[in-house]
């Protein structure tokens, strides 16, 4: 069961990391609306890529905070289940935020936006893109709340090393810098710094170690 978390963990990590933060980047002219429009006409193909590897992101989410959830239910239920509600409102905001990726080329295509000017769709397709990278960072702060708790659960845990607990508890925190956007610009990327750490080796630790089967048996009797 850890592993399998592990699993769908790195494909949520890598489907997001490529098909919203790259695929966003990468088609987004930052103050230039008709220049973003032109660069989503030309890469349709990448940006409906990049839709569906976050629709995927979301499924792969949505598997590994239950699977996680079952992990950690026996270190503590109320608190597992906290973090199994700040990850679901964190796939839910992820959701909105690849809603928000695929608005461009409906708007920029026609979708019933005939009523609106060149100028005006181009302006529309531009703010689309910024809501989404808005809402992918709101998803972050969820995300690094989750994070922090997990790692609060995997120190109290029997059944995973106390580090590994506290590195993904430092990784999660500094998540929680984009609650204060100046800082977080100010800051990029050496904030993230510690979740350069913190996630790999609990991601390595899962996919590679996973957990001790019989301490997490004896914690899950003691409960």
């Amino acid at each position: 069961m850890a592993r399998t978390a592990g699993a769908f963990y790195l494909l949520e990590g890598a489907a997001s990391a490529f098909g919203v933060i790259h695929v966003v980047s990468q088609v987004t002219v930052s103050g230039n609306a008709t220049a973003t429009a032109a660069s989503v006409l030309d890469h349709q193909a990448l940006m409906w890529a990049g839709f569906g590897l976050a629709l995927v992101a979301v499924a792969c989410h949505v598997v590994y905070l239950v699977l996680f959830y079952e992990i950690f239910k026996p270190v503590s239920r109320t608190l597992s289940l906290v973090a199994a509600a700040i990850s679901l409102v964190a796939a839910a905001i992820q959701g909105c935020a690849a809603l928000f990726q695929a608005a461009p080329l409906l708007v920029l295509r026609g979708g019933g936006m005939n009523a609106f000017s060149a100028g005006q769709r181009d302006a529309l397709a531009l703010l689309s893109l910024n809501l989404s990278r808005q809402a992918f960072d709101i998803y972050l702060v969820f995300f690094g709340l989750w994070l922090t708790l997990i790692g609060y659960l995997i120190v109290r845990s029997t059944f995973i090393p106390a580090v590994v607990g506290v590195l993904a508890m430092c990784g999660g925190a500094c998540y929680l810098i984009l609650l204060v956007p100046p800082l977080a610009g100010y800051l990029y990327p050496w904030y993230l710094a510690p979740d350069v750490i913190g996630e790999p080796v609990l991601l390595l630790w899962l996919l590679i170690v996973g957990l001790n089967p019989w301490r997490w048996l004896r914690q899950a009797i003691e409960v």
